[in-house]
């Protein structure tokens, strides 16, 4: 069950001051004596706090994320709709729900939040920031807590985010504005624009994968074999859509795409490849050979310019999804590298 947290005041990086702040999160395991055992875990684009759901094969006793030796934690980014503030949290001086007027966090405002609970928690010193996608763009951020972080493991993610990848959000977010009805803002369910959210994620979801992917589970085969059927492809599609409808919120959906469109390490800290060069955490850096969306060769330039990272490839043709789906091989190569790097240094 999720948790949730009050951070009594935070200063955006746009200049605009939020008050009490609500963080829903989730932990596992025990804080050792020395407070600092903490993995701390981002989350992607529409996943809750609740690494269970969807990193089963990766967190747990014996596993990369050992909760048997390590505490735990995941924090609901900002703008999600499991717990945290978003645009479905009431504004106090309107009494209404944020909906698009929610200020606008970025990825560095995100983890600077994530920063304050930890405090509360009573954490000391990080272990290692581990996460693929939005979540990598969190674990390179917490990079520049210095000493506070012992390592970072950014997966399927670059140090910015591409001109490619903001092209796919603006898409997603303009299937949502076709509804006609944004400049209103949704309050609530019954104005979630369903039909434009599940048109979004059928977008995401062909950037989530690879040609070989969809070639070898999909080819041309018609779902019920009738050839004025759709064809599986489409079906597939459809349903990730519906889904995503049931469980999300439109409003969240463009919030986060934006805020991970600010995604970049190296702004107001100088050239990019200086500002890699100064992370000075042991770095594992995770790429997918496959991906369309982060490729590799962003993952290749960061492990080439951070003193201290070493760069592991998955070869699947799952695409960007590799790092939720091939979870067994995910969690083998993060705990060889945890267990050479971290584990010498925490004691339990």
């Amino acid at each position: 069950m999720a948790m949730t947290a009050i951070i009594p005041s935070f200063t955006l990086e746009s200049g605009v001051v939020l008050r009490n702040v609500p963080l829903a999160y989730r932990t596992w395991g025990r804080l050792n004596e020395a407070a600092d055992n903490i993995i701390i875990v981002g989350h992607s684009l529409t996943s809750s706090a609740d690494v269970s759901r969807w990193w089963a094969g990766v967190i747990g006793p014996g596993r990369a994320l050992d909760t048997g030796r390590y505490f735990v934690v995941c924090v609901n980014v900002v703008g999600s709709p499991y717990g945290s503030l978003s645009p479905l949290v009431v504004d106090a001086g309107t009494g209404r729900p944020y909906g698009p007027t929610l200020p606008q966090a970025t990825v560095r405002d995100a983890v600077g939040l994530q920063k304050l609970l930890l405090d509360q928690l009573g954490v000391r010193r990080i272990a290692f920031a581990v996460g693929g996608s939005m979540g990598g763009m969190q674990a390179l951020e917490w990079a520049f807590y210095g000493d506070y972080v012992r390592g970072i493991v950014p997966i399927g993610v670059g140090g910015y985010h591409s001109p490619w990848c903001i092209a796919f959000s603006e898409a997603q977010r303009q299937a949502i504005f076709s509804d006609g009805c944004w400049e209103d803002g949704w309050y609530g369910a019954e104005r979630t624009p369903a039909a434009e959210l599940a048109t979004a994620r059928m977008i995401a979801m062909i950037s989530y994968r690879s040609f070989a992917s969809f070639t070898q589970r999909f080819g041309r085969s018609r779902a019920n074999g009738a050839a004025d059927s759709p064809f599986k492809v489409e079906s597939y599609l459809h349903h990730h859509g519906e889904k995503l409808v049931d469980r999300f919120d439109a409003n969240c959906y463009v919030y986060l795409t934006r805020l991970m469109d600010t995604h970049d390490v190296a702004r107001g800290r100088g050239p990019y490849e200086h500002v890699l060069r100064g992370i000075g955490q042991s770095t594992l850096v995770v790429g997918m050979r496959s991906d369309v969306l982060y490729t590799l060769a962003e993952q290749e330039e960061l492990a080439v310019h951070i003193p201290n990272a070493r760069l592991a490839v998955m070869d699947s043709v799952h695409g960007h999804d590799t790092f939720l789906i091939e979870q067994c091989a995910l969690s083998s190569i993060i705990k060889t590298w945890r267990k050479e790097e971290i584990d010498p240094h925490i004691h339990v």
